[in-house]
């Protein structure tokens, strides 16, 4: 097959490839072109294939049409095959027709779209479009531009023989090869006034908070430094007889190691590399233009998240070193195969879903036993080399106070202090930041939008880390300003919350933005969806848990600890 970069000389076959049909609204809902009865052209078939990992992964299921097409020979309407059509077929059209199923086809990589047939405005006939007319453009030796009009619309009536035919045209096109995909972008819809000040206030709002953040902790430490170096100068009576409260009193019990420490450490690793694969994949998608290949976006991420196994080794088994974890084998092999496992349940459970509907979807065989290669010969090895860099060169509990044998009691507080309390309001202000984003991504993934503003998409990545670093330090300090040690957990899941919102979200996207139905497209759309909300929530509670170390050793280095 000719790769995107291939030239062409005249009179060279140029292959229409036949994808998937499906129904409109549901657009991960796809099938075989060919489960159809459509019939297939006199040319010799060439076998189908699937070019990389992401394609299998993503339903793609190029089959030869069999039309004889070369470049720059026009071809005038020709009947290339019959249909005869009886009533189990007629039937098959007419379900594709009332469920607006409508083709994809590619001709040298560039995407072509088609309707199969429409009702009249009674709903009781069917007529199905027999005609495809393609125009071709082409600059030089290289095709750039190509447009299919569905024409010869014919009524569907059982015991008929359907005539189908084609013809082609080519014209000289100005469009230069490497802007060819700017035709199926949509500017008015991505780069929208609305985008542009949703970007804005999520700057302003970061802006604010890192000044708010800023002052209140500074003023407030620095009076806590002032009043904890009064303290050190009393003698004992005078300090048992102090008013004593705040972060200082729980400084023998705040580097305790947290509950859980094993699930917790591989957290923490995942959520660590989840975020230097979005990190990176950006960066790619940004300088590569991956949407202008098929399945390459999802390859490079697959690829990008194998290669950065080491982060999630080295950062998840530090941190179980230095809380004193013995069971670092059993600690790994959680870390390396959480996200994983959750991809693949999900996947896996979606999978026989596909199955019972013979939905293109359906994840072959082959391709699972390629990821289960990735997992096991891959991923597993460089999370092992991670853990044991991690473990030797930053695994010892260099912790700048002392933890005390036996903890402390925890005093009550108000309501709104308690943990429950703050990991539930702490997701509010970093989802706010990037829900605006949120309704591009779904609308890109969901419906039939090319998402292409990388770098909005850097930038709103961003915005989410500064924001949610910001408001977990506040919610952190406040938690231990009310002599509660407890601030692992809490700062992780106060950060992970923003996932919850966004799943919630998610319901609301799927009721009012779009016209999903359906067993497979519903189970397609809220299983990855869970997916996406899970793996947003462990990458944001990482990056909120990071930050929020950083804080809480840097204010009790600062202080002159009995």
């Amino acid at each position: 097959m000719k790769t995107t970069n291939d030239r062409y000389t005249d009179k060279e076959e140029v292959v229409l490839w036949m994808n998937t049909v499906g129904p409109y609204h549901n657009r991960q809902e796809t099938y075989k072109y060919f489960s159809l009865p459509f019939c297939v052209g006199t040319k010799k078939t060439i076998s189908h294939y699937h070019e990389t990992l992401g394609e299998a992964l993503q339903g793609v299921e190029l089959e030869f049409s069999g039309l004889d097409i070369k470049f720059k020979d026009e071809v005038m309407q020709t009947t290339y095959c019959e249909i005869e059509l009886d009533k189990a077929k007629r039937d098959a059209f007419v379900y594709a027709i009332k469920n607006h199923y409508w083709y994809q086809m590619y001709i040298d990589d560039l995407p072509i779209w088609g309707i199969v047939g429409e009702a009249d405005e009674n709903g009781e006939d069917h007529y199905l479009w027999t005609y495809k007319k393609l125009e071709i453009g082409f600059n030089g030796n290289r095709i750039v531009d190509v447009n299919l009009t569905s024409e010869g619309k014919v009524k569907l009536v059982p015991n008929t023989r359907i005539a189908m035919s084609y013809s082609v045209k080519w014209k000289k096109s100005d469009v230069k090869f490497e802007d060819r995909f700017d035709k199926y972008l949509d500017p008015s819809f991505f780069q929208h006034r609305i985008h542009w000040f949703s970007i804005f206030n999520s700057f302003m709002m970061v802006i604010f908070l890192v000044g708010l953040v800023s002052m209140i902790l500074m003023r407030t430490l620095r009076k806590d430094y002032a009043r904890y170096s009064k303290e050190e100068e009393m003698d004992d009576m005078d300090r048992d007889l102090g008013d004593e409260y705040g972060w200082k009193q729980v400084h023998g019990d705040v580097f305790r190691p947290s509950s859980h420490p094993m699930i917790f450490s591989s957290l923490i690793g995942s959520g660590c590399q989840i975020f230097s694969v979005s990190f990176i994949v950006i960066i790619v998608a940004m300088i590569e233009d991956l949407y202008t290949e098929r399945g390459s976006m999802l390859s490079t991420a697959i690829f990008v998240y194998a290669a950065t196994s080491p982060v999630n080794g080295y950062f998840g088994g530090s941190l179980y070193a230095k809380q004193g974890g013995r069971r670092w084998i059993k600690q790994m092999f959680i870390g390396a195969f959480l996200i994983p496992a959750m991809v693949c349940g999900t996947a896996f459970f979606i999978n026989f879903i596909a199955m019972y509907y013979h939905a293109s979807r359906a994840i072959p065989f082959g391709t699972m036993v390629a990821v289960c290669c990735i997992c096991l010969f891959v991923i597993l090895p460089l999370n092992l080399v991670g853990t044991i860099l991690g473990r030797n060169l930053s695994g010892q509990p260099n912790f700048p106070c002392r933890v005390n044998a036996v903890p402390r009691p925890i005093p009550e507080k108000k309501w709104f202090m308690e943990p429950a309390v703050i990991v539930c309001l702490g997701g509010i202000l970093p989802f706010g930041s990037i829900f605006i984003e949120m309704y591009f991504i779904f609308t890109s993934f969901w419906a039939y939008k090319i998402y292409y503003v990388y770098g909005f998409m850097m930038l709103v990545l961003v915005i989410l880390c500064i924001v949610t670093v910001c408001v977990t330090i506040v919610c952190t300090y406040f938690l231990l300003n009310a002599e509660d040690y407890r601030w692992q957990w809490t700062s992780f899941l106060s950060a992970a919350s923003t996932a919850v919102y966004v799943y919630m979200y998610s319901f609301y996207y799927y009721f009012f933005k779009t016209k999903m139905y359906g067993l497979f497209q519903t189970s397609f759309y809220f299983g990855y969806m869970a997916v996406f909300s899970s793996s947003l929530g462990i990458m944001c509670g990482a990056v909120g848990y990071v930050g929020t170390s950083a804080f809480v050793r840097k204010i009790y280095t600062n202080v002159k600890i009995d």
